[in-house]
């Protein structure tokens, strides 16, 4: 009896088999094969606190597009700050291969790669608009990638915060002389503006600005702009909030891609990496762009805070050192010269444009 079910299994087995194999064409079987395969899980390392409105939550959109695009075959899995590596360690940990990517912003890393801060955000320089397309149809991205080259890393815009607001303080700016003395949360080519006006600037990643504000570490602090303020709770620590934020007009968040990761990869999942990253880039301008007034509204109505322009004298003023700042910093390397060269010439263009465009159109809208 046992030797019968035994064989009768065998032989059930085996017309299973003869069955699946009639219904598949050979190419149709070994391409499945391959697919199973192909499933590969990546890390994403990230500067910002796990799950931070708009820039973790951006970061952690990125990985779900690329995990669903692919059907599950590119699996990446976010670390948000200090979960891994630390904040300002990611770019180390992209370029060493701990992680296959990272998610944060180029002026973080200025002491490794000089040229990122160019592709992050710039003093008087290109708003969101301007930067897609100095980026994508400028030669940016080319430039950008030539960069992080000696690095092993692929960068790609995969986010932007438009025009930040200019920061909080807990004394009202008046004259450039008020901004002297003053220790700011400032990071990459602003920074050393600040530092020109008298100021000292300080590098901290996200999670450590409202402790240090709160403790009088800091004097002052720029972040993002209302949405992501608000939900730090900044205006529990300081009650001037300043506008606008001429250091950061168009801030371009980057996905860092580990070239032997990215290289490993199938054709079209290389392609989905890459096409996720401009869906990211996009989304998450739209999601500042909708939720940043709402978020001023109730932090100057529910919160009092005081919303305060920069006096025009203060603006002029810091435009005059912000360009003598950058064309110094393009001197850092050959690559800061051609990227500066590259940015310098389409700001000319945009400006030309723009002045009968989009600000023509604005100040139709908008009369004062």
């Amino acid at each position: 009896m046992f030797k019968r079910r035994s064989i009768l299994a065998a032989l059930g087995l085996a017309m299973g088999v003869f069955v699946a194999g009639c219904g598949d064409k050979p190419e149709q079987a070994a391409e499945a094969a391959k697919v199973e395969q192909e499933k590969i899980s990546w890390k994403m390392v990230t500067t910002w606190p796990k799950n931070f409105p708009g820039l973790g939550t951006g970061a952690n959109q990125l990985a779900d597009l690329i995990t669903e695009m692919s059907d599950g075959r590119l699996e990446v899995k976010v670390y948000g700050a200090g979960e891994l590596v630390g904040a300002l360690e990611i770019f180390d940990a992209v370029s060493r291969g701990t992680a296959e990517m990272g998610h944060g912003a180029g002026y973080y890393w200025k002491g490794k790669a000089p040229a990122g801060q160019f592709f992050a955000a710039v003093p008087f320089g290109l708003t969101a608009q301007e930067m897609n397309g100095w980026i994508y149809s400028g030669g940016g991205l080319e430039l950008w990638q030539e960069a992080y080259e000696p690095f092993g890393i692929i960068p790609m815009p995969a986010g932007n915060t438009g025009v930040q607001m200019g920061g909080w303080f807990n004394k009202e700016i008046n004259t450039i002389d008020d901004l002297k003395g003053l220790k700011m949360r400032i990071p990459g080519l602003a920074g050393e503006v600040l530092k020109r006006a008298g100021g000292t600037p300080v590098l901290l990643p996200g999670g450590e600005i409202f402790p240090s504000l709160q403790s009088g570490a800091i004097d002052a602090t720029e972040w993002v702009g209302p949405y992501n303020d608000l939900a730090f709770g900044l205006h529990k620590a300081a009650k001037y909030y300043y506008y606008p934020g001429w250091h950061e007009p168009g801030t371009t968040l980057e996905a860092l891609i580990n070239k032997k990761a990215f290289e490993a990869l199938p054709k079209d999942l290389q392609a989905i990496v890459l096409a996720a990253t401009k869906v990211a880039n996009v989304s998450m301008l739209a999601e500042f762009t909708a939720r940043n007034n709402a978020a001023l509204k109730t932090l100057v109505n529910e919160h009092n805070v005081q919303l305060k322009p920069y006096p025009k004298e203060v603006l002029s003023e810091l435009q005059v050192l912000a360009d003598k700042v950058v064309a110094e910093e393009a001197n850092a390397d050959e690559i800061s010269k051609k990227v500066y060269e590259s940015y310098k010439a389409f700001r000319t263009e945009a400006i030309d444009w723009h002045a009968i465009s989009e600000q023509a159109m604005l100040n139709a809208r908008n009369p004062q």
